[in-house]
């Protein structure tokens, strides 16, 4: 797994949750600027995902697979998923969505070099 990938995915929803955060206090709905910053944020998402499997197809990884890409597979839904209820709850609730979906994003990341790195 590619840990300059993983370091910005982590850097960037922690800036994507504080960015929502304060939209969230400021009672603003989700702006262009946060739905193009979690678009970002799944591309890179998805190019780690894509270092996940293919790390795994070469024959690298750690022993439990499952675990591995269930959180790939996590990591994978919550952005648009997010995005998803913060468009259709157009208040600052929305927002705070986004904030709790950034959030998830860094943990699970940092949940997926651990077990990565076999300290699961």
């Amino acid at each position: 797994m590619n840990t300059i990938v993983s370091t910005i995915v982590i850097a960037g929803a922690l800036v994507l949750m504080l960015a929502s955060l304060i939209a969230a206090f400021r009672n603003r709905p989700m702006g262009m600027v946060l739905l193009v910053g979690f678009a970002v944020l799944e591309l890179a998402v998805l190019v780690q995902a894509g270092f996940v499997i293919a790390a795994v197809a070469g024959g690298g990884g750690p022993a439990d697979k499952v675990t591995l890409f269930g959180y790939v597979g996590g990591q994978v839904l919550i952005p648009p998923a997010g995005v998803f209820l913060a468009l259709a709850e157009r208040s600052r609730w929305g927002t705070a969505i986004l904030a709790v979906a950034g959030f998830a994003i860094a943990v699970m990341n940092g949940r997926l070099l651990q077990i990565w790195q076999g300290m699961a």
